[in-house]
């Protein structure tokens, strides 16, 4: 087996760059999955971390889920708020209605949406995970001020809106007391683009009392399920129908993502592997030219005694050596561009995260190379095991 390998590393070593061309195919692939998958990892736990703060929190929904889209029945009423306030286990309740109105800045109109609730309480779920930018936050007597998106201050009207700039909601003037900081990717698509109002202000804005939804602050995160099943029957009854209302857990919430992300996962392997199955081509390639190259010394082990098995074991020794070498190149490779691409996304997104490259995906991906090394080169090595010594001796 030694002189076997001894003679697999000659042979590699005197074709040097095509060899090391095709390490660096299989380097490529690999590096590509690596890489990905610790992106992939790193992104997933950073948006667990962020949520495990929510694991108190229950979002109640008018309306049901259908093949991945909300179907919405309708609005809640007070009555459904008193009702959830006695069950067993829940401490807070926001009742939030939720809105798009006409809102002008300095002559400019635009469609935004409306936020009015309980301000404290608002205060507990937006204020203190996202933070203000300036001014301060609505009190329950503010009922001509508003708080601001970052979206909103910045991006919807040609000029920025600043603290103590006035709007105008619907024909009714307000005052910015406060904008929140860029929110990030958790809470963007909630505060960004929105205008924070008492729930005395929105209801007289937008000229209803309906409730759009309602979240639920919970004592203990163990009896989730169980108070989030008994929220569903007692709105559902309110509502005299089966499938009036859905709630979502945060460890509801945590399942989906993490099937969202088990997903991506394999569509970015699926991606990666394409490089693999272009490296696989660079082996089988390398490896025919090296039996058509080296017929006449095939020919001679196979005259002085070589058995076919022995002509087969070292072709795919050699093209087992160049894919594990690729292997460990890749994986050095996709630590190093994980950490790039993590930085990247991380500020793309808003997320702070560092990519998690698992040591079970870098054993994976030694293996996987030696894997297609080993296929790649088993038809070459088959057919230099085939060879005629005769023939083979004779071939110049």
């Amino acid at each position: 087996m030694i002189e076997k390998i001894l003679m697999a590393y000659r042979s590699i070593k005197e074709r040097r760059m095509r060899s090391l061309l095709t390490v660096l195919g299989i380097a490529v692939g690999i590096a590509a999955i690596v890489s990905l998958m610790g992106v992939g990892y790193g992104m997933e736990e950073a948006i667990v971390g962020e949520l495990a703060g929510m694991a108190d929190l229950i979002f109640v929904m008018p309306g049901r889920i259908e093949a991945g889209v909300f179907l919405e029945m309708g609005t809640f009423t007070e009555r459904d708020v008193k009702d959830v306030r006695r069950i067993s286990g829940v401490r807070d309740v926001i009742a939030v209605t939720y809105r798009a109105a006409e809102v002008e800045f300095r002559d400019e109109r635009v469609p935004i949406f409306i936020m009015g609730g309980d301000t404290e309480e608002l205060g507990r779920f937006y204020l203190e995970p996202v933070g203000l930018k300036e001014g301060r936050w609505l009190r329950e007597n503010d009922h001509r001020g508003v708080v601001i998106g970052y979206r909103v201050a910045t991006e919807f009207f040609d000029d920025p809106i600043r603290v103590n700039d006035r709007l105008e909601i619907n024909g009714k003037r307000f005052t910015v007391v406060g904008i929140f900081e860029d929110a990030g990717a958790l809470y963007e698509g909630d505060v960004d683009p929105t205008i924070f109002l008492t729930m005395r202000s929105s209801r007289e804005v937008l000229q209803t009392d309906e409730i759009n939804f309602i979240t639920l602050r919970i004592d203990d995160i163990d009896e989730a399920e169980a108070i989030a099943d008994e929220t569903e029957e007692v709105i559902n009854e309110n509502h005299g129908l089966e499938e009036f209302v859905t709630t979502m857990t945060a460890g509801g919430i945590l399942e989906e993502i993490g099937v969202v992300f088990n997903i991506i996962r394999g569509v970015l392997v699926a991606i990666a592997s394409i490089a693999l199955v272009v490296a696989s081509i660079g082996i089988m390639n390398t490896m025919l030219m090296s039996v058509m190259e080296r017929t006449h010394e095939i020919g001679v082990m196979k005259a002085i005694g070589a058995k076919n098995r022995d002509v087969l074991s070292i072709f795919l020794i050699e093209a087992s050596m160049v894919s594990l070498v690729g292997g460990i190149i890749g994986c050095i490779f996709g630590i190093i561009v994980a950490e790039v691409l993590g930085i990247g996304v991380g500020v793309a997104v808003g997320i702070e995260f560092a990519a998690i490259v698992k040591l079970e995906v870098l054993l994976g991906g030694i293996v996987i190379a030696l894997v297609v090394g080993i296929i790649s080169g088993f038809y070459p090595a088959w057919k230099a095991a085939k060879m005629s010594p005769v023939e083979a001796v004779r071939y110049e």
